[in-house]
């Protein structure tokens, strides 16, 4: 029976466990900033706390790129930005292509 790490190791294409715990860590490190990064910027927009609800949609549009920018931020310094940007552009490809009607 198979491990759970050894699903991700054959769904990623990497080549031991090691590996695959240094991606998730990137994953983690990747939305514990994005969470982080949150409550101080609304707090600086917004010093009396009180947040319309147009900025938390802007919020939630612009965090997509921002999330995507720290993946390979994290991804570099944890040596493993091929990975991610190769995860990246099948991300986009998969987001962006035009499904063909049968």
């Amino acid at each position: 029976m198979a491990t759970w790490t050894d699903k991700l190791k054959n769904r990623w294409h990497v080549k031991n466990t090691w590996t695959v715990i240094v991606i998730l860590i990137v994953f983690a490190c990747t939305g514990f900033t994005v969470l982080f990064i949150k409550q101080p910027l609304f707090q600086y927009w917004f010093p009396d706390g009180e947040k319309p609800t147009w900025a938390t949609i802007l919020y939630w549009i612009l965090i997509f790129p921002v999330y995507n920018i720290f993946l390979l931020a994290y991804g570099f310094i944890f040596g493993q930005f091929n990975f991610f940007w190769e995860f990246e552009k099948r991300f986009f490809r998969r987001m962006f292509s035009r499904r063909k009607s049968s």
